[in-house]
């Protein structure tokens, strides 16, 4: 599955993951290969990415939109900041 992270400055991220878990407006989900398409608001929290090989990436967000259509995910976020962990 691939993903792109992109805030209004710049794109943060692209690459193939296996996983991305977002702070959902209505809670927190987590998108795995072969996820059914949606749109879908994101509030104040964290995303955790998992690439492919395996590595954790961890970001903090204020707000957002993430975008899934056929193992292709986007976000579109205000607020990023990466966190260490």
């Amino acid at each position: 599955m691939n993903l792109v992270i992109l805030t209004p400055e710049r794109e943060v991220f692209s690459g193939k993951i296996t996983s991305v878990k977002v702070p959902g407006t209505s809670g927190q989900f987590e998108v795995l290969t072969g996820h059914a398409p949606i749109v879908s608001s994101l509030s104040e929290g964290e995303v955790r990415i998992i690439t492919n090989k395996g590595q954790k990436t961890f970001y903090s967000i204020e707000r957002g939109f993430i975008e899934v259509i056929n193992d292709e995910v986007s976000l579109l976020v205000r607020g990023l900041q990466q966190l260490s962990k």
